[in-house]
């Protein structure tokens, strides 16, 4: 079974199925190790990396996130 596969099943349960199932998911992951942390941010800021090479996103100065949030704040 790949996880395309697991995906679709998963999908089709019932909400209380899935709620149960996404809970101990996220569970699992309180216990990785010092290696498998560090692996999972190489990997985030790999994909991050690749977003802004591709032009996914867009990047915006300190000075723009800091205004957008203070006015998200007021």
């Amino acid at each position: 079974m790949n996880i395309q596969s697991i995906e679709q099943e998963v999908l089709h349960l019932p909400v209380e199925e899935r709620a149960r199932l996404a809970e101990k998911l996220l569970s699992s992951l309180d216990d990785l190790s010092e290696q498998e942390i560090e692996k999972l941010w190489l990997l985030e800021a790999q994909r991050r990396a690749a977003e802004i090479d591709n032009g996914t996103v867009q990047l915006i100065s300190v000075e723009e996130m800091e205004q957008r949030v203070q006015a998200i704040l007021q």
